[in-house]
């Protein structure tokens, strides 16, 4: 924990002079033993420091607690308390005045920083199954949700012992253009977009009649997923490209790469086998292909899990019929199908440096907005241009 990390400076005070001291407090204090200094960058160019807040939301490591950061930088248990009066909980961090903003990510915590324009984001604390306070995330891809007219998005991380492990991503939905620069044993940078990135996202996907319905106005664009659970995407999208790779794959041989060992499989039985003690795969829905879920869950066992991710990337990519070893590692060859992600594929040819997080395994081959470092010294979240 930060615990009183950035405690109010000598004189007390408030206001943005005494907020901005605290928050350099909670870089550089003692009692933030092995925070590490966040710095977040407001170059929207459309919105004043004013309109914008961010929220520092997770879990303690070490308890497996629910936990947020308040805006003097000190670290609070989630409880039920922390909602008011209008049942929503205001976990909302302003930014100083002018320029950029100092502050602190506690060590040994996972989650995320959230940022929000215009408009406060509506969390609530509700009680989970084993009756701990639990926090209520905006979804931006639900329309009844509080927050749904609200611009956010956000940056996940986990910052431990061992570093500090972060991205930006699209995977639920696109809204603000995010970059990260992550300091430490190396200098790297990752989710910037190109010049005019964002109207550039929500135009492709508008041109496209298919995925036209997952552009908000010009809130947000929502992956395709959640398109389907909302009934606005086609739950068939997919679904004759899944039966071409049934097809295909019943009569020829696919080598997949994974980790450090390589197995082979084939279609038998309307089952995806492969040798190596994998599991076999039955036939993905369109849902299972676009969350990486269903028929192409991925378990955490070191064997049938990393052949699912690298199963999922080629679904999504659409690299199946034409590449039968896999994964596929040349971006030129990746979206070529007509039927395949245009939402991933729309992200990554709006990022300077071609990496996105468009579906839950786009990670497979390094593609990934995602960027870590073991011994960590700064991370700074931007606010890019619209």
């Amino acid at each position: 924990m930060v615990g009183g990390a950035a405690a109010l400076v000598a004189g007390g005070g408030s206001g943005p002079t005494a907020l901005a001291a605290t928050r350099a407090a909670a870089q550089t204090s003692p009692a933030a033993s092995g925070a590490l200094p966040l710095t977040i960058v407001n170059h929207t160019y459309r919105y004043a420091n004013d309109q914008i807040w961010i929220y520092l939301v997770g879990t303690d490591l070490n308890t497996g607690q629910q936990i947020f950061v308040r805006p003097d930088g000190t670290v609070a248990r989630l409880s039920l308390a922390a909602n008011g009066p209008d049942g929503f909980a205001d976990l909302s961090i302003p930014l100083v005045a002018d320029g950029d903003t100092p502050f602190a990510i506690p060590a040994d915590m996972s989650g995320r920083v959230y940022v929000s324009t215009g408009s406060k984001l509506r969390f609530r604390v509700v009680t989970d199954a084993a009756g701990n306070a639990a926090l209520q995330h905006p979804a931006g891809w639900v329309r009844d949700d509080p927050s749904y007219a609200v611009i956010h998005d956000f940056m996940e991380f986990t910052h431990n012992a061992t570093g500090m492990f972060c991205n930006t991503t699209m995977v639920d939905m696109f809204s603000v253009p995010l970059s990260i620069r992550l300091r430490g044993t190396a200098d790297q940078s990752t989710g910037q977009l190109t010049a005019g990135g964002r109207a550039a996202i929500l135009a492709a996907l508008r041109a496209d009649a298919t995925f036209a319905p997952l552009v908000v106005d010009d809130v947000r664009v929502i992956a395709p997923g959640h398109g389907i659970d909302a009934g606005i995407f086609p739950e068939t999208y997919y679904d004759s490209y899944i039966d071409a790779v049934w097809n295909a794959y019943a009569s020829r041989p696919l080598t997949v790469a994974a980790g450090p060992r390589t197995v082979t499989g084939s279609v038998t039985g309307d089952l995806l086998r492969f040798d190596g003690g994998v599991a076999p795969f039955a036939r993905p829905s369109t849902r299972d292909v676009l969350y990486c879920a269903g028929a192409l869950a991925a378990p955490n066992d070191g064997g049938t899990g990393p052949v699912a991710a690298v199963l999922g990337a080629a679904f999504n990519r659409s690299t199946l019929l034409t590449q039968p070893s896999q994964p596929a590692t040349d971006p030129a060859t990746f979206y070529r199908d007509p039927v395949t992600n245009h939402y991933a594929r729309v992200m990554h040819e709006n990022t300077a440096d071609g990496k996105a997080y468009g579906f839950p395994f786009d990670d497979v081959a390094g593609l990934a907005s995602y960027v870590q470092d073991t011994a960590p010294t700064s991370v700074t979240l931007s606010l890019t241009p619209f």
